[in-house]
């Protein structure tokens, strides 16, 4: 049996980092990011990780100080949180139409206001569509695996793209969880030294971010948007490559009790494991109903959720943010568009619950299921949308 630490999730995600050797660390303290990049600042004040760590005045200077750093070519890397990021967004679009091959941790809390510091995905998807590769974990032990595996994503020459990683704010950031860590001699077989095709140097110039009138935006932004898309394979293999060294496989999307469904629950992040469970409670009463996990969110894995989808009645979708005067949640919308096209295509019954960190349990799991096959009205903090 390979052994397993106890560890709280925000230094887990600190000791990847540390693992990855990156050469540049620029954070602002927010919650509830603040426990990684303290983590790492001890690493380097303690000399167990030789890297920069830069303590900047905002979280929109430490992302500009990121792409400074990548641009020359440092393996770089920051996280953030919910205003945070609002603060640093002009930067976060900039970063991938550079094509810098940064990664970012962010651990997933409520936009103001009014303020709250609790959980919720507002803040993501505030962003959606920076042009960043985004994923959603589940867990401590994707969090740390995905720091390697997102350095091994962005770096590739056939990506250079920034990564995103999402995961929940105190629900999982503040959690002690069992984990397996990986031995370095993994880590140097799977994530080689940083080796950018890129690099800004006076000895042989280059162009970064230049001005572009309307006659050339337009391509650049298509040709943006295909680099995104293009991304998918080289998603899929640095997953398959960790699999075969760890033992730990992942897919874009992952189902559970879906092959006989007839009614399929959608979640991102945590509350996935949380959902499962009343899933677990609803087969034991004799329902047909499963789960599906949606990983990655950047580039949306069009065909593979049409394929776990296919045959079944309803799919009750999760969300953690509102559209303000939209059609629902911002997940339920996307999906409702990436199924358009099918015949026979699911009902999607949109579900906002969890915001602010405001508690999801198996007992509301199970009244979204009843809400959403009987037509009934779900209980007082659940809002829920047909269509």
């Amino acid at each position: 049996m390979k052994k397993r630490v106890g560890l709280e999730v925000s230094y887990a995600a600190a000791e990847a980092v540390k693992r990855c050797n990156v050469d540049v660390i620029a954070a602002y303290p927010i919650t509830p990011q603040t426990h990684i990049v303290e983590r790492l600042s001890e690493f380097v004040a303690n000399g167990e990780l030789d890297a920069a760590f830069v303590p900047v005045e905002s979280e929109h200077s430490a992302m500009s100080l990121c792409i400074g750093s990548q641009a020359v070519g440092a393996r770089s890397f920051t996280c953030t949180s919910s205003q945070g990021l609002a603060l640093m967004s002009e930067i976060v679009y900039i970063t991938a139409s550079l094509r810098l091959p940064l990664v970012m941790m962010l651990v997933n809390r409520s936009l103001s206001g009014p303020l709250s510091i609790w959980n919720d995905h507002s803040d993501v998807m505030a962003v959606r569509d920076c042009g960043w590769i985004q994923l959603f974990v589940r867990n401590g032990q994707e969090v740390f695996d995905h720091a390697f595996i997102s350095y091994k994503i962005a770096e590739d020459h056939g990506v250079l793209l920034p990564v995103m990683i999402n995961f929940d704010g105190f629900i999982l950031s503040h959690m002690f969880e069992p984990m397996e860590l990986v031995e370095p001699a993994v880590i140097e077989r799977y994530l080689p030294p940083y080796n950018p095709k890129y690099v800004l140097h006076p000895d042989q110039p280059l162009t970064m971010g230049a001005f572009a009138m309307p006659a050339v935006f337009t391509e650049a932004k298509k040709a943006q948007d295909e680099a995104l898309r293009q991304s998918y394979p080289h998603i899929l293999r640095a997953w398959q490559d960790w699999g075969d060294l760890t033992g730990r496989y992942y897919d874009p999307v992952e189902g559970f009790w879906t092959e006989d469904a007839e009614t399929i629950f959608v979640a991102l992040g945590s509350f996935g494991e949380t959902a499962g469970e009343a899933v677990k409670a609803l087969r034991e009463r004799g329902e047909q109903v499963g789960l599906l996990n949606l990983r990655l969110w950047r580039p949306f894995p069009f065909e593979a959720f049409a394929r776990v989808v296919e045959g079944v009645r309803n799919l009750i979708v999760l969300d953690r943010a509102v559209s303000y005067g939209g059609p629902g949640g911002p997940v339920a919308g996307e999906i409702r568009s990436a199924l358009y096209n099918l015949e026979n295509r699911p009902q999607v019954y949109s579900f906002v619950s969890g915001l602010g960190g405001r508690d999801v349990t198996v007992q509301d799991y199970m009244a979204m299921f009843t809400g959403a096959i009987s037509g009934e009205a779900p209980r007082d903090g659940i809002f829920g949308v047909r269509g």
